[in-house]
């Protein structure tokens, strides 16, 4: 998605019954990212 003509990637947690968890927007899709969206929402909606 662009944002101020600036590329950047949306990352969203969904459940079973298709309602969005969590949502995170970051301008790098890699690694570090990923890992720091996992811990935010781990954190917030618990352990699965």
């Amino acid at each position: 998605m662009k944002i101020n003509g600036e590329m950047h990637y949306l990352w969203r947690a969904v459940d079973q019954e298709g309602e969005t968890l969590e949502t995170f927007v970051t301008k790098t899709r890699d690694k570090a990212a990923a890992l720091t969206f996992m811990r935010k929402a781990l954190k917030r909606h618990g352990h699965p």
